[in-house]
């Protein structure tokens, strides 16, 4: 199993905890993730990242996919794997339809026929085997719509490819984790309970299926996990409740919460449902409350350095029975990540 550290998107203020990134690299983690919603983006925090390491993958979990169009996330991509000596990952997600239509003033329309249409784009533009055209729901290259002038042109990256770079998604329905198995080299669910990895067996495996060859040892399940050290166990929880109120109770509307579905998924339907009401209802700190501290015990590593080291055993088995390749840390503590990497490497 391979560790990695999230950064996330910042605050009022932008603000990268660059130290423990490098503590991160020095104690061997694979890569960072940074990510973005309505404020800080992510290809920003990449670059500056990026340009301060040697050795740490940098990945972005995820791109907004609607924000930027496939050529030119496949021209940033090669960019900066160039500059970074290739330790660059791309993610992508279609995000959801508040943020889209909401904020990029774009469709929501088909989000999972844009996934498919923008990694065959980028492909196209990797591979420079020919100027590239495509012709599709949401991208035709060249554009062809009623205002069009007539004078676009199909072109070829003037940069080269010089590796296969990595795509990854942000996925928890099934129909999209299949997707992603077909597509990518590997997935985000927001959360995971290592002791319930079957949740995404079968979709990961219609996906593999659509691909000669591909098994799971070539897919990636890349959690995020949150982490607080500390011998108050209360405590520790409460910095991750919040968090999971925020995604289960404010990220999508009622009927339309993709988050909200999968905690139900996870076992805790009622406790989901009670959350949405409060949180929509304006009750935060109440919807914080309700988050059941099974729910965090379950999806997160909370406690004391003991029973951080003891819950590590179950995300080690289930990177060895359901390949969930690499453990992406959610935390700010340089002693836990120091633990967690002596723990797992």
């Amino acid at each position: 199993m391979k560790l990695g550290l999230t950064v996330g998107y910042s605050g009022r203020k932008l603000e990268l905890p660059l130290d423990l990134v490098l503590e991160a690299e020095r104690l061997g983690f694979d890569s960072c993730w940074t990510s973005e919603a309505y404020g800080s983006d992510a290809i920003s925090v990449s670059a500056w990242i990026l340009a301060r390491t040697t050795k740490i993958k940098m990945g972005t979990a995820i791109l907004q996919m609607p924000a930027r169009t496939p050529t030119m996330t496949a021209m940033t991509a090669l960019s900066l794997d160039h500059l970074s000596g290739g330790r660059f990952i791309i993610g992508l997600g279609p995000s959801g339809p508040q943020v889209v239509e909401g904020w990029y003033g774009a469709s929501y329309a088909k989000p999972l026929t844009r996934l498919r249409e923008y990694i065959d784009i980028m492909n196209k533009v990797f591979a420079r085997e020919e100027p590239v055209t495509y012709e599709g729901y949401h991208y035709t290259l060249p554009y062809k719509g009623k205002d069009a002038t007539g004078l676009g042109k199909p072109l070829k990256s003037i940069l080269h490819c010089e590796r296969r770079i990595p795509i990854y998604t942000a996925s928890l329905q099934n129909k999209s984790v299949a997707l992603s198995a077909e597509l990518c080299d590997g997935f985000f669910p927001i959360w995971l309970n290592p002791e319930r990895p079957d949740l995404f067996d079968e979709p990961i495996k219609e996906g593999l299926a659509k691909v000669p060859g591909k098994t799971l040892a070539d897919f990636d399940i890349a959690p995020a996990v949150g982490v607080v050290m500390g011998n108050d166990l209360e405590q520790c929880r409460n910095f991750i409740k919040p968090r999971i109120a925020l995604y289960v109770g404010g990220m999508g509307a009622r009927g339309k919460n993709f988050y909200t579905d999968f905690a139900a998924r996870l076992g805790y339907e009622d406790a989901a449902r009670k959350i949405q009401d409060l949180y929509l209802d304006g009750k935060k700190a109440e919807a914080i409350a309700a988050v059941p501290d099974q729910l965090v015990d379950d999806v997160s590593l909370v406690g004391s350095a003991d029973r951080i080291k003891d819950r590590l055993q179950a995300w080690i088995a289930a990177g060895k029975s359901h390949h969930v390749g690499t453990l992406v840390v959610a935390g700010y503590q340089p002693e836990a990540l120091r633990l967690i990497a002596e723990t797992v490497l």
